[in-house]
């Protein structure tokens, strides 16, 4: 068969190219409703389904690919450092009122002009952007930089799921907005977390985790940081026929992209106080931090008016809420060790509030970090919570040492199994080598498999599991679909319909899709969005685990750092013994040895692999590849150099150009037919 020319892009048919256009919108629409609106319609793996048709129906038809396409969230790797931008209008930084003194004198100062009155919107601790939309397509994003200079991060701000890519209704041909990335408190905790189990120093704060996402050189890690963003200015609002804050917020969100909803109007000065005081305790309740109000004038034809001084504009001020610290005493300290062996240092405090909340533990995150804090058992202590999220002790209170205080130091066994404990060459954390047999580190690899983000085992909770694992009833995540009836009616708290209740949970996990398996199994580096994105490039976990370092790389969003992590897991051999047990169990996914169980007859392509481009004739694509397997054949949905051939159909596209520059085969739908037994 003659292949069309390569940089001929393929006719698309019509019905194609309207299916396309409806999966763009329905996609888009989708994620507004789940990341903006919070109201989903479909399950993930609907939407999963409806993404990966989107991306293949793209990938034959190259012309179908759009700027604002679903499928452009994540878009590979920065080429080096991020190209400076001079801002078109300078983001200003804003002053500060430390005290309500400090606010009363700005209140006081804008009196004669306020007859507007004001807008008062929480500040959040986050990173400020400047967005670019042409034609209501995203086209970029600059960090603020030093305010007149920033950076262009258009490939990272396209993986915030809440930040449209095309603006909803009509809206002026170039729009220039600006707002603040953030990453909420549960997700700032459980990176923390994960950071601390990897041995990385934690963040310091939310803005530090969002800044460092941000300036992400692969954009799979600033996926895998899952950013948010609001927006809460737009450049020159009268084009827009918009003439206050208030009217300009509303206009945002008509347009599709999110507002913070704690914002208020107030038309007067008195409003304003009221506002910030009842705030104060209330935004501890919010799923986001924030260290302040940001009270601006309402009526934006002032802004211009009254203009800026050299660093923050007049018609604004930032009222800071005092930052909560209190003093405690540290009575211990424990060990506690994570999913992947990491020995973690834990305060024990005397209960106190902070931020709304009771505080009776604190991370001291390593030993280097326990010596540069120069803590004691014993110690008076000065505590707080890092963005009002984290508890983090300060230091001692050394005037009010008693000389009963004792040292602590970190074990040289592993407090959980016993095992002699290491320290990995560049890693702050020491570990415990007994990854298989450590109880502490089966609880954490079990509780990660059940979560939400992994098989999402209702019911299995952190108690459970710990009754299981000291009790023998499980030793690694593959046990828990072997746990039957009579064992869990054993275990304390336990009776009959919770049992009973627990297998159906465990029994309905066997269909989470790939990814979701993917995500739980717990690979350093690989979270639910390396999990997605792997998934739609590799169609099951035998295909990923015969796959290279080199050719899990070319997957569009995944960087060497996160390919490299996965190929070693597949070199393990405990792991491919996992693997092969939860296949057995029924265990959904398509695992290594589960295609050689079910096969009766030879498997004449084993150790083939291919890849399919073009529309064939006899097949629709999915059902060639399905073909292909059951005679053993690998298949992949990109050219490598370990591809075996290229079996091109109709309007075959750019993988034939990459076909030919790696001296891969290319055969034609009958010499394929020919290889599988169809066709004499």
């Amino acid at each position: 068969m003659a292949a069309e020319h390569p940089d001929q892009l393929p006719a698309v048919p019509e019905e194609t190219r309207l299916r396309a256009a409806f999966l763009q919108r329905e996609l888009a629409r989708h994620a507004s409703l789940y990341y903006v609106l919070d109201s989903p319609e479909i399950p993930d793996d609907e939407y999963d389904a409806l993404y990966r048709e989107l991306r293949e129906l793209e990938e034959r038809f190259p012309s179908l690919q759009k700027p604002d396409s679903p499928t452009k969230r994540v878009g590979g790797k920065a080429s080096g450092p991020f190209e400076r931008v001079v801002l078109e209008e300078p983001m200003l930084s804003l002053d500060n009122a430390l005290s309500l003194e400090d606010l009363d004198a700005f209140l006081l100062r804008m009196a004669p002009v306020d007859e507007g009155g004001y807008v008062c919107e929480l500040k959040i601790d986050g990173l400020a952007v400047s967005l670019l939309y042409e034609e209501g397509v995203f086209t970029r994003g600059t960090t603020r930089g030093d305010g007149r200079v920033g950076e262009d991060v258009t490939v990272n701000l396209r993986t915030i799921r809440s930040l449209p890519l095309r603006l909803s209704g009509t809206v002026p041909p170039r729009v220039i907005l600006r707002g603040e990335v953030f990453i909420d408190r549960d997700r700032f905790a459980a990176l923390n977390l994960e950071r601390e189990d990897l041995g990385e120093p934690p963040f310091a704060n939310p803005r530090n985790a969002a800044a460092g996402a941000l300036r992400q050189l692969d954009s799979a890690v600033a996926a895998e940081r899952r950013l948010s963003i609001y927006l809460y200015s737009l450049l020159y609002p009268g084009k827009a026929g918009l003439f206050t804050q208030r009217d300009l917020l509303g206009w945002i969100e008509k347009a599709g992209l999110p507002v913070q909803r704690a914002w208020g109007f107030c038309p007067s000065p008195q409003e304003v106080r009221e506002f910030v005081l009842k705030w104060r305790e209330e935004r501890l309740s919010l799923p986001y931090a924030t260290d302040g109000v940001v009270v601006k004038l309402n009526d934006l034809t002032l802004w211009n008016r009254l203009g800026s001084t050299s660093h923050a504009p007049r018609w604004a001020i930032a009222f800071k809420y005092p930052p909560e610290e209190k003093i405690t005493k540290l009575t211990d300290i424990l060990i506690s060790v994570g999913r992947t062996g990491a020995l973690t240092p834990v305060a024990i405090l005397e209960p106190v509030t902070l931020s709304g909340t009771v505080v009776r533990r604190a991370s001291l995150h390593n030993e280097d970090e326990l010596k540069k804090k120069g803590v004691l058992i014993g110690d008076l202590v000065r505590v707080r919570k890092a963005g009002e999220i984290i508890p983090e002790i300060l230091g001692p209170v050394v005037e009010a040492r008693t000389g009963g205080e004792r040292e602590f130091s970190m074990p040289s066994l592993c407090p959980a199994c016993g095992t002699p404990v290491v320290r990995l060459e560049g890693e702050v954390a020491l570990r415990c080598p007994n990854r298989n047999s450590c109880p502490a580190q089966i609880r954490e690899g079990i509780a990660h498999f059940a979560s939400r983000g992994g098989m999402d085992i209702k019911g299995l909770g952190d108690k459970l599991i710990a009754q299981l694992v000291d009790r023998g009833l499980i030793r690694s995540v593959a046990d828990i679909y072997s746990l039957s009836e009579e064992g869990l009616a054993s275990l304390d708290r336990m009776g009959a319909k919770s049992a009973a209740n627990l297998l159906k949970a465990i029994q309905a996990s066997k269909e989470r899709p790939f990814s979701r398996l993917l995500a739980a199994l717990g690979i350093p580096f690989l979270g639910t969005r390396g999990a997605e994105l792997l998934a739609g490039s590799f169609r099951d976990m035998d295909e990923l685990a015969a796959a290279s370092r080199e050719e899990i790389a070319l997957v569009e969003g995944i960087g060497p750092v996160i390919a490299g992590s996965v190929h070693t897991f597949f070199e393990a051999p405990e792991n491919i013994a996992l693997l092969e047990t939860l296949a057995r169990a029924g265990v959904k996914g398509a695992l290594p040895g589960e295609q050689g169980e079910k096969e009766e007859g030879p498997l004449p392509l084993k150790g083939v692999r291919l890849v399919f481009t073009g529309e064939l004739e006899s097949f629709t694509r999915s059902g060639a590849e399905e073909a292909a397997k059951k005679l053993g054949a690998l298949t992949s949905s990109s050219v490598s150099g370990k591809t075996s051939f290229l079996v091109a159909g109709r309007d075959g596209g750019s993988k034939l150009a990459k076909a030919a520059a790696l001296g891969v085969k290319v055969l034609s739908e009958e010499e394929f037919l020919q290889m599988i037994g169809r066709k004499e």
